[in-house]
C-alpha cells in the first residue's frame, strides 16, 4: 500500500507512535509518505518507502496566525494524487483530520483517511467549544478510527456522542531497542553518588504532573536517597526547577532536557514514574517497561491497561502526591521486589506491546478501509 502519515513533529506520544509505526510499515514492504512541518522525531533514514514531505504554511501579515490546516490539506492532495496514495492515516484529530477531509474533496483521487485518537485531540482540545463541532465532524468522515487504549475509546465515544466504531489498537515499542541494557558511563554521570536513579520522560506539559512527581522526589529522597532525572523540555521545565531548588533538592533532581537517545537513559534507571492528570496510553512509560524497569504511576486512563498492578508496577490515587511518593519507597527499598517487576515488565512489553503484535492490526484496518468495511 501507499500511505500516507500526518503527524506532529515533536516529542509527544502521538508523533512518535506515528514515526515508529511509518518506519515499520516501511519495513514490511509499504510505501510511506510522511507528513509535517519538520521531519518527526526518531525519522533518521529517509528511502524510497519511507518519504518526507514538509508542510510549510505562507507567512502574509493579514493572516494572524499562519493557516496550517489549509497547507497540510494542500500538500496531501497534491502528493496523494502525485504519487497514487491509498490512504492518510492521521495522527491527533486536528488538524490533521480535517486537513485530510479537505484533501480528499478536493482531490481527484480517492483518498482514504485513517484517524487515530491519541488523548487530548478528543479529551482536551476536541471538548473545548472553539473545535468540538469540527473534531467531531472530521472523526466521523473518517474511513476508520482507532483509539490507543479502551479508556480514550469509551470517553471519546460518550464526550463527543461519536457514531462511528472506534477501534482500540494499542501503541507499540521497538523491544529490540528499549531493552535492559544499562549504560555505565552514563549512569554514573547521572548518579554520582550511586544513589538508586528515578526517571521521568515527557514533554513537561501540565497534563504530566512534573510538579506532583518533583514534591513526592522531596520525601523519596529523604527515605531512599535516590536521584531524580528527568529527561524531556517543555512549558512547567522552568517551574519545576524553581521548585526543586525551592525544596532544597539541589543536585538531587536533574534536568538533561531532551534527548534523541532516550533508550539509553531509560536503561539506566531503577523505577520510571508517572503523575499524569490525563493519560490515554502512557507511551513513555511502555518503554521504560520495555528497558526492564518497573513502574509506579497515578491511576489514570489507559494505564491500568498498561501497567499490571503488583506484578509490573504500582498504580496509585490520582493527584495524590503522598501515596505517589510511598510506592516508590516502597520499591526502592525492596531491591528482589523491584527487580522482579522490572522482569515482568520488560516480558509483558515483549509479549503483548512489541510490532509484531500491533501492526499487523493496522494494516488490517487500512485493508478494511481501502474495501469499505469500517463503517457503522
Amino acid at each position: 500500500m501507499k500511505i500516507g502519515v500526518s503527524c506532529f513533529a515533536g516529542l509527544g506520544g502521538s508523533g512518535v507512535v506515528a514515526a515508529e509505526l511509518g518506519k515499520q510499515l516501511a519495513e514490511r514492504g509499504h510505501e510511506v509518505h510522511f507528513f509535517s512541518t519538520s521531519l518527526p522525531f526518531r525519522v533518521d533514514d529517509l528511502s524510497d518507502r519511507l518519504r518526507f514531505h514538509q508542510v510549510t504554511p505562507m507567512p502574509y501579515p493579514v493572516f494572524e496566525h499562519t493557516p496550517i490546516t489549509l497547507a497540510l490539506a494542500t500538500k496531501m492532495a497534491e502528493v496523494g494524487e502525485a504519487e497514487g496514495l491509498d490512504l492518510i492515516h492521521c495522527h491527533y484529530a486536528i488538524p490533521h483530520s480535517t486537513a485530510a477531509y479537505l484533501a480528499r474533496v478536493s482531490s481527484r483521487r480517492e483518498l482514504k483517511v485513517v484517524t487515530t485518537l491519541h488523548g487530548t485531540d478528543t479529551r482536551l482540545v476536541g471538548l473545548d467549544s472553539s473545535y468540538r463541532h469540527i473534531v467531531r465532524f472530521s472523526i466521523e468522515a473518517s474511513d476508520g478510527v482507532t483509539a490507543v487504549s479502551e479508556s480514550l475509546r469509551e470517553s471519546s465515544v460518550h464526550d463527543l456522542a461519536l457514531e462511528r466504531p472506534v477501534e482500540v489498537i494499542y501503541n507499540f515499542v521497538d523491544t529490540n531497542y528499549f531493552v535492559p541494557r544499562p549504560h555505565c558511563q552514563l549512569r554514573r554521570a547521572l548518579s554520582p553518588r550511586c544513589a538508586p536513579v528515578v526517571m521521568h520522560v515527557s514533554n513537561l506539559r501540565p497534563v504530566k504532573g512534573i510538579l506532583d512527581i518533583v514534591r513526592a522526589h522531596a520525601v523519596v529522597r529523604e527515605r531512599t536517597g535516590a536521584q531524580l532525572v528527568i529527561v524531556g523540555d517543555g512549558p512547567q521545565r522552568e517551574e519545576a526547577e524553581k521548585l526543586a531548588h525551592g525544596l532544597g533538592l539541589g543536585c538531587d533532581v536533574t534536568f538533561v532536557g531532551r534527548r534523541d537517545d532516550v533508550a539509553s537513559y531509560l536503561a539506566c534507571a531503577d523505577l520510571y514514574v508517572a503523575a499524569s492528570r490525563e493519560e490515554s496510553f502512557g507511551m513513555s512509560a511502555l518503554e521504560a517497561m520495555s528497558c526492564g524497569v518497573p513502574v509506579v504511576a497515578m491511576r489514570v486512563g489507559g494505564l491500568p491497561e498498561l501497567v499490571a498492578e503488583g506484578e509490573t508496577g504500582l498504580l496509585t490515587p490520582p493527584g495524590e502526591v503522598l501515596p505517589f511518593a510511598q510506592a516508590q519507597i516502597e520499591l526502592l527499598n525492596d531491591e528482589p521486589r523491584r527487580a522482579a517487576m522490572g522482569a515482568a515488565a520488560r516480558e509483558r512489553a515483549v509479549h503483548c506491546f512489541n510490532p509484531a503484535a500491533i501492526v499487523p492490526q493496522y494494516e488490517d484496518l487500512y485493508r478494511r478501509a481501502l474495501n469499505g468495511e469500517t463503517g457503522r
